[in-house]
């Protein structure tokens, strides 16, 4: 349809596919926008649906139609702002003037024809839209005015749109636009308002979402988040459920891999749908919440096809902000699904103001001292930790309750929040999810949150101190008291790079973001224990053999966690290669060495059902350990399992810059057999590059280190079992604790000539344990001896690189 030729004017509206970004002035941010997407980005697949902006040129004609910009104006002028009283009584007033005013007779009819035009376009003699606020200072590249104005959805005829116009006019004046502008040093007298209608997605059949093009947290930059709830997407925005999330990892998903590198099930108990009651419809109630069915709760909103469809969107999105503005544009994207025709389709989209442009100089490391009794659990919005009071609000009125630096514990968070949530030491909530209004605002300011706990409101209590940590990854924790904390600043730009490559030890995929902003060259050690021990929790024989296990607590929760899973041993290998495939992620291109499992057997058995499968030792230090497990028939299809997750990883994913270590390598003959099991399983050493390493941390691995050459492709030395090894030394005995020391001289040599044999025969050596970052002496001898790197802990990291760079210089004098 020729939209263009149906009017001789286009003042009060414009129509999505007439709109660009230089349309700003003319219809807001929001719906420049969604015109530019229309015109530039509908030839790539991305789908954007069909409506009209009403300009601001309309708005303004409305204000004069009506007379009343003076009156709002003086109201305006006579707010004094440190009293929150005057805001709410020239908001009420300026909104109630708006509501009641009348539109000129040319705009009405030109909304109504376009009305027309759109139900007619879609088939559908009265369309349900969304109208939708979109402010002249909403959405724009350097201001975050999102959520400050109205939508309303599943509006149809006449009479609600232009109710509904008006009700996004008047919403330019709540408490909270008045109040986010004068803080953001906007005037009044400059803000105008555009209004988009749109024709709605029938996401209330379906489902909804918004995704981020980074992760919101750290600030990482190669992954799309995805979070998706079933209905409409108000409640993701409004953080009234905890929806499901995804992330997939652009660099390779560009390349035609499928890095879907995590999904976490969300809990999703209620849906946002279309309301049909006639009574609440006359009272202009268009929608409602109605609860989920337990059997869609327990499965994922959308489907690893949509995933990969959404997050290439979201790419072709970001790509082509980044080139219209010239700079790193990581973008905020609204997405629906439409139950009827099954249909994705991108609803908005908008610069992410938190992180944009930013090139980190410099990181605070927030680091708990002690551990205490954890009262409840959520998502962690954040990095940092915080301390106060407990405070528990049920709604506004309360707010004149709360005394700044307390915690804030709520149900769930709107803007109307904003202004105690500044005053708030932390935020915990019951609902919501990383990308819902409090995990947003939280983030602007800076202050740590806890969101999505579900049970916060309920077992906190007024008054109890608590410790708000999201250092620790993921999850955030409300601790019992005052834990102690320390805060390590690192600037960025004063760290030298040594040639010795300073590497990182690993094993918390939920920190790999963050960890990757610290100066590095990649991870020395991926450990996989902490996986399995915190992602996965199910040891891998219970779930090839899950009909032996006796009926119990164990194997129900094993039945919790496997429940989306047919096939119970795939539980296992997505798991273990979305642990593995975050962390590689976070380094990519860089080497990411993968140790397979090295549990001992009492440790395995800790995993849930792993009772059942393990020997009782008497010495699992020195017992059925490492490389002997893995071709061993006790473990032989677990292991089989770990293959097909660092399979997963690097096949499916991409992520070719991993390694396979192999640990705890008694003799060559069994080196062979591991690299025979490890191609049984199609991970061949040398195709497409794949590289094997093994731990170097048996007295018969140096012994004999040329018959290692030949099988391996690198070292990595393990100082803290070849130091018990060859001193004699039970490393965990109190007693003879004093005896453990890797600079003892025959430990040392062992290094050294593992070291040169490794170097004559051009493989890669370095090492892993804690001591160079302990010892600067040892440091210096491993420098000495050319080892070609160093994995350090971060918390290491810094202070290592400063002192492996002032020991090369001095060596070179």
């Amino acid at each position: 349809m020729n939209y263009k030729a149906i009017y001789n004017s286009i003042d009060y509206i414009l129509w999505y596919n007439q709109i660009t970004l230089e349309n700003i002035a003319e219809v807001g941010g929001k719906n420049a926008s969604l015109g530019e997407m229309m015109k530039e980005l509908s030839p790539f697949g991305i789908k954007i649906p069909n409506g009209f902006a009403i300009t601001s040129w309309a708005y303004e004609q409305f204000i004069s139609f009506n007379n009343i910009r003076d009156v709002i104006d003086q109201k305006l002028k006579d707010i004094n702002y440190s009293d929150i009283n005057t805001v709410k009584e020239a908001s009420k007033y300026i909104r109630n003037i708006i509501i009641n005013s009348k539109f000129p007779y040319k705009y009405k009819k030109t909304i109504i024809s376009a009305y027309k035009f759109l139900s007619k376009d879609s088939g559908i003699e009265d369309v349900d839209v969304a109208v939708r606020s979109s402010a002249n200072v909403e959405d724009l590249p350097l201001a975050s005015f999102a959520g400050q104005q109205n939508t309303y959805l599943n509006i149809k005829g006449n009479a609600s749109l232009l109710n509904a116009i008006k009700l996004c006019y008047a919403s330019l004046y709540t408490e909270r636009a008045i109040m986010y502008r004068k803080e953001m040093g906007y005037e009044h007298i400059n803000v105008s308002m555009s209004v988009g209608v749109q024709r709605m997605v029938r996401s209330d059949l379906a489902c909804s979402g918004v995704m981020f093009t980074l992760d919101p947290e750290s600030g990482f930059k190669k992954v799309v988040l995805i979070n998706a709830s079933y209905g409409l997407g108000e409640n993701i925005v409004q953080g009234v459920v905890n929806p499901d999330e995804y992330c997939v990892f652009k660099s390779t998903l560009m390349k035609g891999y499928k890095p879907i590198i995590q999904k976490k099930l969300g809990s999703k108990d209620i849906k946002l749908v279309y309301d049909i009651d006639g009574e609440r419809l006359m009272k202009g109630v268009y929608v409602k919440n109605v609860p989920v069915p337990i059997e869609d709760r327990n499965k994922y909103v959308l489907s690893d096809s949509e995933i990969l469809t959404l997050s290439r969107w979201a790419c072709i999105i970001e790509e082509h902000y980044t080139r219209k503005n010239e700079r790193s544009t990581p973008m905020d994207i609204e997405w629906a699904k439409d139950g009827i025709s099954g249909e994705l389709f991108i609803l908005q989209a908008r610069p992410e103001t938190i992180h944009r442009g930013q090139n980190k100089k410099s990181i605070q490391i927030y680091q708990l001292k002690t551990k205490g009794k954890v009262l409840v659990e959520g998502k962690a919005v954040g990095e940092k930790i915080a301390q106060g009071k407990v405070r528990i609000i049920q709604d506004l009125q309360q707010m004149d309750q709360f005394q700044p630096g307390e915690v804030l514990v709520i149900e769930k968070t709107d803007p109307d929040w904003e202004p105690i949530i500044k005053k708030a030491a932390a935020i915990v909530t019951d609902r919501g999810g990383r990308t819902c209004h409090a995990a947003i605002v939280s983030r602007e300011l800076g202050v740590p949150a806890v969101v999505g706990t579900e049970i916060a409101t309920k077992v906190l209590q007024n008054g109890t101190f608590v410790t708000v940590s999201c250092a620790e990854g993921e999850i955030g924790k409300v601790y019992e008291g005052n834990l102690p904390y320390t805060i390590e600043k690192i600037n960025l730009m004063e760290i030298p790079r040594p040639r010795t490559k300073i590497m990182m030890n690993v094993g918390n995929p939920h920190k790999a973001f963050d960890f990757s902003f610290l100066p590095n060259d990649g991870v020395g050690l991926a450990r996989q224990e902490f996986i399995l021990t915190n992602y996965v929790k199910v040891h891998p024989m219970a779930l090839v053999h899950f009909d032996r296990l006796k009926e119990g607590p164990e194997k129900m929760k094993i039945r919790q966690l496997t429940e989306n899973y047919p096939q119970k041993t795939d539980y296992f290998v997505d798991k273990l290669a979305e642990g593995i495939g975050l962390i590689a992620a976070a380094f990519f291109p860089k080497d990411v060495i993968v140790r397979l499992s090295d549990f001992k057997s009492n440790e395995y058995s800790n995993l849930l059902g792993g009772t059942d499968f393990e020997p009782i030792e008497r010495n699992p230090m020195l017992g059925f350990r490492g490389a002997s497990r893995y071709y061993h028939p006790r473990y032989q299809q677990g292991f089989a399992l770990e293959c097909l997750a660092l399979k997963k990883a690097w096949e499916t994913f991409g992520l070719l810059n991993i390694k396979i270590m192999i640990p705890m390598v008694r003799t060559v003959a069994e080196g062979k057999r591991v690299i025979d099991e490890l191609e049984k399983n199609e991970l061949r050493r040398g195709e497409n590059g794949l590289e094997i390493f093994m731990m170097c941390e048996i007295p018969s691995n140096v012994i004999l280190a040329e018959e290692f050459c030949e099988i391996f492709d690198g070292f990595s030395i393990g100082s803290n079992d070849l130091t018990q090894l060859v001193l004699g030394v039970d490393r965990d005995s109190e007693i003879i604790s004093s005896l453990y020391d890797e600079r003892n001289e025959a430990v040392k040599r062992l290094i050294a000539s593992m070291i040169q044999i490794a170097k004559k025969n051009k493989r890669k050596i370095g090492i892993c344990g804690e001591a160079p970052s302990n010892y600067k002496d040892f440091l210096e001898f491993l420098i000495k001896e050319g080892i070609d790197s160093i994995s350090v802990n971060p918390n290491s990291i810094y202070s290592t690189l400063l002192k492996a760079s002032e020991l090369e210089n001095n060596i070179n004098k």
